[in-house]
C-alpha cells in the first residue's frame, strides 16, 4: 500500500509535467511512430560486466520481437537507452542520471544488488521508476519507493541453498566467502549462515583487486568444511574455481544467481569440480522462448559474443526479457509515458513470462517462491537441473 500511495501522490505533484519520450520518430518498423524509451540500466564493465550484458540480451530479444506498444490507440517505437553502471556503487547514480536526462518512461535493472541500492535515491529524486531483474537484496526496494523488481530475494535464495548443502549434500560445516563491501555476497552470505546455524560456518571476507584465492581455499580445507559457498561477482568466481582445482578442493561449491553464466561454463570445463547453484530459469521450461533466443543470439555476432560465444541461455537473459514486458504492460496501463503514471500503475501490473507469473507486493517485490538448483556438468560445460526448491 505504500508505494501504491506514494506513487498516485507524485502523479498529483506532476500533472504539469512535459511528456517524456514520445517526440522524435524512430527507426523501428515504424518509421512514422512517436517513441516511448526504456532506460537499460546495467553493467557492461567491471566485475559484473559478462552478467549484465547477458541480462541485456533477453531485453534486446524481446525489443527485437516486440518493438512497439499501442499507447491509446497509437503506435509507438520503443527504444532502449543504454547506461553502464560499470558494476559500482559510485558511477551507478551518474549512470541512473544519464537515463533520467534521456527522457525514459521507466527503467529495466541492475544486474547486481549494490548498484542498484546506489543508484536508488537518484530515480526517486526523479520520481522515476525502476524495475530490477535480479538484484535479490532486500535493500533494493525496501528503501525505495520508485524501485520494483521481478526477482526471488536472498533471504530465500540463501536459505534454500543452506538447506540444499545440509539436506542433499549432507554438509555440517560450510565455508562462506564474501567480498568486503559488496551488498550481494555480503548479504547473501548472511542468510546463508542464519539458515545453516552460524556456529557451523567458517565466514571470511576478501578485497576489492583480489585475483589469488589460493588462501581462501586453503582456509576452508584446514578448518574441514564440508561445502565452500562463495556467491560471488562471475570475474572472481572464475579466478576462484581455477584455484580450487588447482588446490583438489576436495569439496562442493556452492553459489547464488550469479553463477549461472557461461563464464562459470567454460572455467569449470574439464575440471574436477563439484558446482550447484540457485537461480531463476532452466532451460527447457519454454521451448517456443529457447529456440528463439538461441536462433536469434545465432544470428548476430554481437550477440554470442555478449552471451560468451556460444547460445547457452543464462537465466538472467529470460528475466531481461520477461522485465521488458512487464515495462510494456505498464506503459500500456498507464496509457502515457510519463514516467509518474507509469509508476502509479506498476503496482497493480502482472504478467506471466517465461519465468513464472510476476505480481508485485507492497514493497515492490515479486510474488516469488520458488527457485531452480542446477549442478555445472563439467564434462558438457551446461546445467543440469537438479530440483525446483519451494518457499516453505
Amino acid at each position: 500500500m505504500k508505494k501504491r500511495l506514494v506513487a498516485i501522490g507524485l502523479v498529483l505533484c506532476m500533472m504539469a509535467a512535459t511528456l517524456v519520450g514520445c517526440g522524435s520518430s524512430s527507426s523501428s518498423s515504424n518509421s512514422s511512430a512517436k517513441t516511448v524509451k526504456i532506460g537499460v540500466f546495467e553493467p557492461q564493465s567491471g566485475d559484473n560486466g559478462a552478467g549484465g550484458k547477458q541480462e541485456i540480451l533477453g531485453m534486446q530479444y524481446a525489443n527485437y520481437k516486440t518493438p512497439t506498444v499501442e499507447i491509446n490507440g497509437e503506435t509507438y517505437n520503443v527504444e532502449l537507452v543504454y547506461a553502464d553502471n560499470a558494476s559500482s556503487n559510485d558511477k551507478a547514480p551518474s549512470a541512473a542520471q544519464t537515463l533520467i536526462s534521456s527522457g525514459v518512461s521507466v527503467v529495466l535493472g541492475s544486474y547486481g544488488s549494490g548498484v542498484s541500492i546506489a543508484a536508488g535515491d537518484t530515480f526517486l529524486a526523479a520520481k522515476v521508476p525502476a524495475i530490477g531483474v535480479t538484484c535479490t537484496n532486500p535493500q533494493v526496494t525496501s528503501g525505495c519507493d520508485v524501485y520494483f523488481r521481478i526477482c526471488f530475494l536472498d533471504p530465500f535464495q540463501g536459505t534454500v541453498l543452506a538447506n540444499y548443502a545440509k539436506n542433499s549434500l549432507g554438509a555440517t560445516k560450510a565455508y562462506c566467502l564474501a567480498k568486503i563491501g559488496d551488498d550481494y555476497s555480503g548479504g547473501l552470505v548472511n542468510y546463508f549462515m542464519e539458515a545453516f546455524g552460524k556456529e557451523n560456518c567458517v565466514s571470511e571476507t576478501f578485497p576489492e583487486g583480489t585475483s589469488d584465492f589460493s588462501t581462501y581455499i586453503s582456509n576452508a580445507q584446514a578448518q574441514g568444511c564440508d561445502v565452500f559457498y562463495a556467491p560471488v561477482s562471475i570475474e572472481a568466481a572464475a579466478l576462484i574455481i581455477d584455484k580450487a582445482d588447482a588446490q583438489n578442493l576436495g569439496m562442493p561449491m556452492l553459489a547464488g544467481d550469479t553463477w549461472d553464466s557461461n563464464v562459470i561454463l567454460n572455467a569449470a570445463k574439464g575440471k574436477d569440480l563439484n558446482i550447484c547453484v540457485t537461480t531463476f530459469y532452466q532451460e527447457g521450461a519454454s521451448p517456443e522462448f529457447d529456440s528463439g533466443i538461441k536462433e536469434w543470439i545465432n544470428q548476430d555476432s554481437t550477440a554470442k559474443a555478449n552471451n560468451g560465444g556460444n547460445d547457452e541461455i543464462a537465466a538472467v537473459s529470460a528475466m531481461g526479457y520477461d522485465a521488458y514486458y512487464v515495462a510494456l504492460e505498464a506503459i500500456k496501463k498507464a496509457a502515457s509515458t510519463e514516467p509518474a503514471k507509469v509508476l502509479e500503475v506498476l503496482p497493480d501490473v502482472t504478467y506471466t513470462g517465461v519465468t513464472g507469473s510476476i505480481a508485485f507486493d507492497e514493497i515492490g517485490d515479486a510474488k516469488r517462491n520458488s527457485a531452480f538448483v542446477k549442478k555445472c556438468n563439467t564434462e558438457t560445460a551446461k546445467w543440469d537441473f537438479v530440483e525446483e526448491a519451494k518457499a516453505q
